[in-house]
């Protein structure tokens, strides 16, 4: 085991592909003598050349039109969106055109593109940089979405993402960048559509991804000082959505809190609740709450960019809520 950063797990992982399959390559804006933005993918260009790692022209339906042609001849794409907000820009290429083509060929061609995004709140970027996006694409079908946590699973949720044959958005949280992690000599990709329980317990379950999965931990570590035994699980890929799992922690618990930090309407969070209650009614006791950002676009300022993403204090307030329960030197 080697202890690594969020950011150069994703960097290892690219190397791995790039290394492993010339029909592999990489292209963005700045990515190549400058390393990206936030430097996941230094010292690439130096290795496999400019012929494999691209600086693009800022445009992102450029980079996305260049990557699906590229895909339809047999090539195997990499894309990088510098913020995950831009995918508006070119929306058009991922809905209808990426997310389709295979269908509307009859399985003649696949698109094997990996697109990945700087997702989430880093502190400070503002309302137009700092959104967490995989909600946008859930009513799309023919897309994966995937949301490593961890850099153990950036590099095997990124690995795998590139050897599918589907195309694949990986949501990389630059809140996560500089965190830490260990990572085994010998990984290889983690199966797109397997959640993990990254702690176990039995009177609640918190469904958490990315930056929120820390959040719950954290959370998890106060409601023990309570008494009160939360499971924590990281779905890590929205689509496909392992609902087994999850279904399988609130057999257990009796109690679901979801946390998100996208605000909640038309939320994976709010369809995983409607799921829950529409398959496993009868395993609940309580309600379902669902934790999210605010419905309010996120503020630049620091102080009202902390009150509007959920903490540990709320998470663990929702908590407390859903099973009728209360801290007694709050309670008045």
């Amino acid at each position: 085991m080697a202890e690594v950063t969020y950011k150069e797990a994703i960097n290892q992982a690219l190397a791995d592909c790039l290394a492993a399959d010339e029909a592999i390559f990489m292209i963005g804006e700045d990515i190549a003598a400058a390393g990206g933005v936030f430097k996941t993918t230094v010292g690439l260009q130096e290795r496999f050349g400019a012929e494999r790692v691209r600086d693009t022209p800022i445009s992102e339906q450029a980079i996305l039109g260049l990557a699906i042609g590229a895909s339809m001849q047999g090539m195997r794409p990499i894309a990088e969106l510098m913020f995950a907000d831009f995918a508006g820009v070119a929306f058009d290429q991922l809905a209808n055109q990426l997310a389709k083509y295979r269908y509307m060929t009859g399985g003649q061609v696949a698109l094997p593109v990996t697109v990945r995004l700087a997702n989430g709140i880093p502190g400070g970027f503002g309302a137009q940089h700092s959104q967490t996006c995989e909600n946008w694409f859930l009513n799309i079908v023919g897309l994966k979405i995937a949301v490593p946590g961890t850099p153990a699973d950036a590099y095997g949720l990124l690995r795998a993402a590139i050897e599918d044959d589907d195309p694949v958005l990986v949501f990389e949280h630059k809140g996560l960048f500089n965190s830490k992690g260990e990572l085994a000599a010998d990984a290889g990709p983690v199966e797109l559509g397997r959640a993990a329980v990254v702690r176990e317990g039995d009177d609640v379950t918190l469904l958490a991804t990315q930056l929120m999965r820390q959040r719950a931990l954290e959370a998890a570590e106060i409601l023990a000082a309570e008494s009160i035994s939360a499971e924590v699980v990281d779905p890590r890929t929205l689509v496909p959505l392992d609902m087994e799992t999850i279904g399988a922690s609130v057999e257990r618990t009796n109690n679901l809190v979801i946390v998100q930090e996208a605000p909640p309407a038309g939320s994976w969070g709010a369809t995983v609740i409607a799921r829950i209650v529409a398959e496993r009614f009868d395993s609940l006791d309580s309600p379902p709450i669902l934790v999210g950002g605010d419905e309010t676009p996120i503020p630049f300022a620091h102080e009202l960019e902390q009150a509007w993403i959920p903490t540990p204090e709320r998470i663990a307030a929702s908590v407390r809520a859903t099973l009728g329960t209360a801290v007694p030197a709050l309670a008045s």
